[in-house]
């Protein structure tokens, strides 16, 4: 499958629809047992606190693919994605109450490559903190 968004059609600039996605307790839970990843910083309020940090967060690579759904949602194919990579600034805190937290993610073709690519820059927060740096996708498109 490839990229229903045409190369042609696509400037710089060009932002991508922005994506809130809630994060709960049980959510983090969910990805323990699909990921195998059950370190205690992720469900464990006290340990989490024990190690220094404020309460449970969310697990890193959690957070890398939510962001990365606001191109696979963009492209309709996972498969468009040909490279991409962040740097972990700061977690997610995820407080055990009904609301949890939200990742909110924005993005925008940065630039035009060869081949029929573009490079998308990526902007992620929670609780108004950056939570993804350098956050970058090259994207093949159709």
């Amino acid at each position: 499958m490839t990229a229903i968004i045409n190369y042609d059609d696509v400037e710089v600039g060009t932002e991508l629809p922005a994506r809130t996605f809630p994060v709960t307790r049980a959510t983090l839970v969910q990805y323990a047992g699909a990921s195998g990843d059950f370190n205690p910083i992720h469900w464990n309020e006290a340990f989490a606190k024990e190690v220094g940090l404020p309460d449970v967060i969310a697990h890193g690579m959690f957070t890398m693919a939510e962001a990365a759904r606001v191109i696979t949602d963009w492209t309709v194919d996972p498969a468009a994605v040909v490279e991409y990579s962040v740097r972990f600034t700061k977690p997610v805190v995820v407080p055990n109450d009904a609301t949890g937290a939200t990742i909110e993610v924005s993005a925008k073709v940065a630039a035009k490559l060869d081949e029929r690519r573009v490079r998308v820059d990526l902007t992620a927060t929670s609780a108004g903190q950056k939570v993804l740096g350098m956050a970058r996708a090259v994207v093949q498109l159709g």
